[in-house]
Formats: structure tokens, C-alpha cells, sequence
């Protein structure tokens, strides 16, 4: 079958990586994606808010399920858009996006369920926020309403800090905000837990460990992510029942009260306490870097998977994995996540001999007569499989020398929580 991939990060190439693996699987294009995935499927550059040119290209080329990336075009509404022209689509639509696209909707719904959760105020203005912060413990978390790539959360320290987050997206820092979110900070460990779904049926897709700051020691800036490994070292049945129950079994039955239906991935950020899980937030989409440390777990075919869902018979799927663990550092352009150039030369990426379990995933690259140049603030992810995480975490972190980017970073304490505790 023909597949289309929209997006051109290294969740992307991954996903492209893993499909080009079946033998289901004769085509694949990516809208637009990078100079990872032109090497193994077709580039095609159309804009992504266009939804009517890309329904056409799939249409003209006859693409069979076409699978979306980011969670932009998810909160947009492409999938109701292309559902429209009969054309089979991996994602959720947009009234289910809204579980990633609006924050306060989510609280609310946890409100409503009894889904565990930080407590939260909801403010329209300035003023009656400014109020709140004056009877607040801290630390507590400011957050943006819609969606910031990751960067819409502030967590603060005291009053100054939670004022300069309050006017910053009150000011359009994130897009126009009407609302901002103030939440109690939760003391804990985070855990990233991902299911699939066909509408009708879900399974686990695996857990992970992002991080989040971009220095080593969980300091600095919230980013997009500076690297993962995969399963979370907190994953235990016991808390995987307790999740399901608390967390994933409500939120499906509010969808199904608001007749909303949900087809992909859902993630969900969590705070672990005592064993006990609390919802951050939640993404409608497979995370970025842990798609990349996940899916080279995965044992059943990829394809089949994606099929099996926007067909809605996933629970005929058997979904199997490996016992390996799996870590993921993201190489970024130097000034990330603040200012930082592109168009850099990216040498030696050809002379690099990968084995098996090894991975270099594109993110933001471009490639131009022949020459590999970054087009981001993260532009490559180095994954490594193997029984043991510190050796893994080794074998990329050479890799990222032979490469020696100078215009680059990254960080060399990936998984420290258990690789060096």
C-alpha cells in the first residue's frame, strides 16, 4: 500500500523508518518532511495548512491511510477534512484534539471525572489572576491555554516570576490567550504513557522518560524535548491498572458522552507520586523524542498497526515488543530553545556505519546538493536499543562525536535518574 506521513521532525523520519520496514508497504511520501525521509520515501512540499492541496496530491496519487504527525494540523481539523474527501486518515479529529488543543478544556474534563490532576484556577484577565497569586502557595505552574510547542509552561518561584508568565501570554507570546491556567505545582517524577486507539478499542503503546530542560540536570528552559529512554523506569503493572482506571477509562468515557470518537495516539504526561498517578496534560499525537526511543521496541509490523486502526479492528492486532531498552539524545542547534541559526553544514553524517539497533533520525535537516544542513533547533536524534541503558547511552554519545558538529549541543546525562543513580 501507498502511506503519507505528514510532518518532517524526527518523530517523523522514525515513523517513516519503521513503515519502510513492511513488506505492506510499496510507497511512502512525507508532507514535507526531512533530509532523513527523503532518503527513504518522497518529499513533497506543500503547505500543510492547506488542506485542500494535500487532499488532492493524496487523492491524485492514490496514497492508501495517511498518517499525522504533529498535533497542529490535529487541533486544525486536517483529519475531518480529509475524512470529508473519503480518505483514511490515522489521528484524531478535531473536537478530540481539543484534549492537546485547549488545556483548560482538559482540566475541566478531569474536574468533571474525578481524573486525578493538580489543582488549577481558570483566569480571563490579569487583574484576577494577579489576585490569586496573592493567596497562592509557591512553586506553582502558569501555563498557556492552546499550543506552544512545548514551551507554554512556566513554573514559578514567586510572585515576579508568575506575573512575568501571566503578561507574556496574556501579551501573545504563545498566540492570542483569552485564558490563562494556574495549576499547584506536583512534586513527583514525570512518566510519559501512550496508548493507540481505532475509535472503538485502545491498547498500551508503551511508556517513556522525556526530558524536558534543556541543560543537564533538569535546568534551564523548557524545550521540545533534549532526548528520552524508553520503558519509563517507573512503569510497574500496578501503576499501569491504576492509570487505565483513573486517567485513560474517564477521559474514553467522556469522549463517548460528548460523542466524540478518538482514532491515534494519546499520550499522557504524568506526574508520579507515591506510586500514584496525577494527569499534567494531555497530547493527541505519539511524543517527540519518545516516539523514537518507542517504536524500535515495537515487534509487530508498524503498518499493520495503522491499518488495523483506521479500519477499526485493532483489537485483532496483537501488539508485541522487545525486552530491549532504548534511549534517544537529540542534537540541537546551538542557542535552542531561544534564538539560534539554520542553514548550517552538517559533516561526516555520511561516514557514520550504524548496526543493528542503532538509528540517526533527521528532525529539523535539509538537504541541498548533496550537502546535510540543519533547519531547526533539533536537528538530529541518536537512538540506541541494547539490554543495558548506560551502554546505549555510550554508543550514541560517540556517535555525536564522530559527527562533532560544532554548532550543535546536547545532553550528555540522558536516563540519569536510573543510569546513574
Amino acid at each position: 500500500m501507498k502511506v503519507g506521513i505528514i510532518g518532517s521532525g524526527g518523530r517523523e523520519h522514525a515513523i517513516c523508518t519503521f513503515l519502510r520496514k513492511s513488506q505492506k508497504v510499496e510507497e511512502i511520501y512525507c508532507f514535507p518532511g526531512n533530509a532523513g525521509t527523503d532518503q527513504i520515501a518522497k518529499n513533497i512540499k506543500i503547505d500543510l495548512d492547506d488542506f485542500e492541496k494535500l487532499s488532492e496530491f493524496i487523492k491524485t496519487n492514490k496514497i492508501d491511510i495517511v498518517i499525522v504527525g504533529p498535533e497542529k494540523p490535529l487541533v486544525m481539523g486536517i483529519v475531518d477534512e480529509f475524512e470529508k474527501k473519503g480518505i483514511k486518515v490515522f489521528g484524531p479529529n478535531k473536537a478530540a484534539s481539543q484534549l492537546e488543543g485547549s488545556k483548560i478544556f482538559t482540566k475541566k474534563l478531569c474536574k468533571n471525572y474525578n481524573i486525578p490532576t493538580a489543582e488549577f484556577g481558570i483566569f480571563a484577565e490579569i487583574e484576577t489572576a494577579s489576585n490569586f497569586l496573592r493567596k497562592s502557595k509557591f512553586p506553582l505552574v502558569v501555563k498557556a491555554d492552546g499550543l506552544a510547542a512545548g514551551k507554554g509552561v512556566y513554573i514559578c518561584n514567586n510572585d515576579k516570576e508568575a506575573m512575568n508568565a501571566i503578561n507574556e501570554i496574556f501579551n501573545g507570546k504563545f498566540g492570542k490567550a483569552k485564558e490563562v491556567l494556574i495549576e499547584e505545582f506536583l512534586d513527583g517524577e514525570e512518566m510519559s504513557f501512550f496508548i493507540i486507539s481505532d475509535g472503538r478499542d485502545y491498547k498500551i503503546f508503551g511508556t517513556a522518560q522525556d526530558h524536558k530542560k534543556v541543560f543537564e540536570g533538569d535546568k534551564g528552559k523548557n524545550t521540545g524535548g533534549m532526548g528520552a529512554y524508553t520503558p519509563s523506569r517507573l512503569e510497574n503493572a500496578v501503576l499501569n491498572n491504576k492509570i487505565i482506571g483513573k486517567i485513560i477509562e474517564p477521559t474514553f468515557k467522556a469522549l463517548k458522552e460528548f460523542k466524540i470518537s478518538f482514532k491515534g495516539f494519546l499520550y499522557a504526561g504524568l506526574m508520579i507520586k507515591n506510586n500514584e498517578p496525577f494527569l499534567i496534560e494531555y497530547n493527541v499525537r505519539m511524543g517527540d523524542p519518545e516516539c523514537q526511543t518507542i517504536l524500535p521496541q515495537l515487534r509487530t509490523d508498524l503498518a499493520e498497526i495503522f491499518e488495523s486502526c483506521v479500519n477499526e479492528n485493532l483489537k485483532l492486532t496483537e501488539i508485541k515488543w522487545s525486552n530491549k531498552k532504548t534511549i534517544c539524545i537529540v542534537l540541537c542547534s546551538k542557542g535552542y530553545p531561544d534564538e539560534y541559526k539554520k542553514n548550517l553544514e552538517i559533516k561526516n553524517l555520511e561516514n557514520i556505519s550504524l548496526r543493528d539497533n542503532e538509528y540517526i533520525f533527521h528532525a529539523g535537516t535539509i538537504k541541498k546538493n548533496n550537502i546535510f544542513y540543519s533547519n531547526g533547533g533539533r536537528v538530529l536524534n541518536f537512538v540506541i536499543s541494547s539490554d543495558d541503558l548506560k551502554l546505549a547511552r555510550e554508543k550514541a554519545i560517540n556517535i555525536i562525536n564522530q559527527i562533532n558538529w560544532k554548532y550543535g549541543f546536547f545532553r550528555n546525562d540522558i536516563g540519569y535518574k536510573i543510569i546513574d543513580k
